[in-house]
């Protein structure tokens, strides 16, 4: 399962899995977080639902699951256990693991808190009811008693006198009812019974009756009750979203958190559905609330991803411009420390925070280790790394953006190794598991030789055995221990002299010793290695003779491969379709010098 989403729902209720089907439809990544714990689970059945009255609530679940996994969506069985900032993004602890998302729908509901009445909990959900909606056809020309405990209770009372004429109104706790109210009663024909119920009793199939402290008892077939309900927000505290009060008749009957008609909460990203938002929300108003919600956040992620792809194609020409002019003119170009530290003084803030997509998508599911992030800027990808339990050291030529990142790490609580230095002249000390350079912009005359040492500090990762880094190329997975450059500037460079070029290692199972196996995805067919005239021979060619530089037909390098010196070219066979040649070795090769290699063009 991914660690990175673009919506993470929290509740697996009505709410958060219809939420969670718009957007899956709406190609959405989506993980449901459902802990089981439906706030309607003592209920037999669903009402008001169209196409779905009379359905069990577990029964409702289990199809709604099915839907959103039929287009793509993940359902997980557990809790969330804490949410934070990660960046731009919120990171969740799901089961003991973490996971991130760029946005969040809450969907927790809300749960029952009952009057202290010995015996009333026991029939909850069963014959101790509160809606009239959810319950009250089942009642119906049954004895039924409201259990007052506030203004409330005359409401109630109206509302079931609806549903039959046996309604007895049993004061408890409640203050004694305006003239108003008690006028209405007994115009209705509803009995009211002063004294504290002090105990709810019930056969082993049903609810029989009351009994008062007096030690008078009222038959009774079930019970009315006032409720308070208490949305579930302990996780959005962090965030400043405090719950809010919900009164009626003058009385504190209810908290929710505060939201508009989408679902949008005050902080950015936070959306909310169901009982949590409404504490009055049925079943099938709450599916309706995680559709509004649903479709909201998938608007919300539409425009950001337009933002988005507008800033990175503005990048892109400014890259583009760069090189143009680096090239005319390269030791203009403003690469030393004053002129970035410059730069970001202009700002209080210049990138945006986030992680580079590309990192994201090779790393979320690499194993820890250790990683070096050249060219850290304000530190959005260390931070990402550090929070994932990478061990990160983090350079940077300018010291205001070093001095920056350092305060945002130690106000996230992350430990990161800070290194002011300009790498085109200095190395990073230590090997490293990960190298990443997405925002690296150095002069072009030095990329070649900084890339090459970047190559160097690759280490040994602990889930491997080897001790060459591994590659990333078309025909690799993404390995944690390889060296990834990627995205503007420098990083074009590298991309094609590490990625595609090997280590300088042991030859891969299957190679001939001294060949370095690459590969660049988007070249075409390669041509054969140009030759020295000292070391190498041309032989006539043929389907059966080695071309030029000991390569034969079936066998000549792929685009990024590096020839072999021409004693050992023309000493053994160099594909496993070739005879060994029996050219001659040069006189630079018998004396052992070290004869001309061929470059990549």
């Amino acid at each position: 399962m991914n660690g990175s989403y673009d919506v993470v729902v929290i509740g697996g209720g009505a709410a958060g899995l219809s939420g969670a089907v718009a957007l899956a439809r709406s190609r959405r990544s989506v993980l449901v977080v459902d802990a089981g714990e439906p706030r309607n689970s003592p209920a037999d059945h669903v009402h008001n639902f169209l196409t779905r009255d009379g359905m069990p609530p577990a029964e409702l679940y289990a199809v709604g699951r099915a839907e959103v996994a039929r287009y793509g969506g993940h359902v997980e069985a557990g809790k969330v256990t804490s949410l934070s900032r990660d960046g731009e993004l919120f990171r969740a602890e799901v089961n003991g693991r973490a996971v991130t998302a760029r946005r969040l729908l809450v969907a927790t509901g809300l749960h029952d808190e009952l009057p202290d009445v010995p015996g009333l909990a026991e029939r909850w959900g069963i014959d101790v009811l509160h809606c009239p909606y959810c319950h009250g056809w089942e009642v119906r020309d049954k004895r039924v008693g409201i259990l007052a405990t506030g203004p409330g209770a005359v409401h109630q009372a109206l509302l079931f006198r609806q549903l039959t004429p046996h309604v007895t109104v049993l004061r408890h706790t409640a203050e004694p009812f305006a003239a108003e109210q008690a006028e209405q009663l007994s115009a209705l024909g509803i009995p009211v019974i002063d004294g504290l119920v002090a105990q709810i009793e019930a056969s082993a199939r049903c609810l029989t009756r009351a009994r008062l402290a007096d030690g008078t008892h009222v038959a009774l077939d079930a019970l009315i009750v006032a409720l308070r309900f208490v949305a579930n927000v302990d996780l959005l505290v962090p965030f400043g979203l405090a719950p809010v009060e919900v009164s009626f008749g003058g009385q504190v009957f209810a908290t929710r958190i505060a939201a508009d008609p989408s679902g949008a909460t005050s902080v950015p990203g936070i959306y909310v559905a169901g009982n949590v938002a409404d504490p009055q929300a049925q079943v099938i108003t709450s599916a309706a609330a995680g559709l509004m919600a649903g479709a909201a956040i998938n608007i919300d992620l539409v425009a950001e991803d337009a933002r988005h792809a507008v800033t990175m194609a503005s990048m892109r020409k400014s890259a583009v411009s760069e090189n143009h002019d680096h090239a005319a003119n390269d030791h203009k170009a403003p690469h030393g420390e004053q002129a970035w530290d410059e730069r970001y003084r202009a700002k209080p803030e210049i990138w945006s925070g986030s992680p580079n997509a590309v990192l994201v998508g090779e790393a979320a599911n690499l194993q820890p280790g250790t990683a070096l992030d050249a060219g850290a800027g304000e530190g959005g990808d260390a931070f990402w790394l550090a929070a994932r339990g990478w061990k990160v050291t983090a350079a940077d030529v300018s010291s205001v953006a070093i001095e920056r990142a350092a305060k945002r790490a130690s106000e996230r609580g992350l430990a990161i190794t800070w290194l002011h230095a300009d790498l085109a002249g200095a190395s990073a000390p230590g090997t490293y598991d990960l190298v990443t350079a997405h925002f690296l912009h150095v002069p072009k005359s030095e990329q070649q030789p900084l890339f090459r040492r970047f190559r160097r500090r690759t280490g040994r990762h602990p889930a491997r055995g080897g001790s060459r880094p591994q590659r990333h190329g078309e025909d690799a997975a993404p390995r944690s221990g390889g060296v990834r450059l990627d995205g503007r500037g420098g990083s074009r460079h590298a991309r094609r002299r590490l990625d595609h070029r090997g280590s300088r290692g042991p030859p891969p199972p299957g190679r001939r010793p001294g060949w370095r196996r690459g590969r660049h995805p988007r070249r075409g067919p390669a041509r054969p290695p140009r030759r020295s005239s000292s070391s190498m021979t041309s032989a006539p060619a043929s389907s059966s003779t080695p071309r030029p530089g000991g390569h034969c037909s079936a066998t000549r390098p792929r685009p990024g491969w590096t020839s072999t010196s021409a004693r050992t070219a023309a000493s053994r066979p160099t594909g496993r379709c070739c005879a060994p040649t029996s050219t001659p070795r040069s006189a630079a090769s018998r004396s052992g010098s070290s004869a001309a290699r061929t470059s990549r063009r």
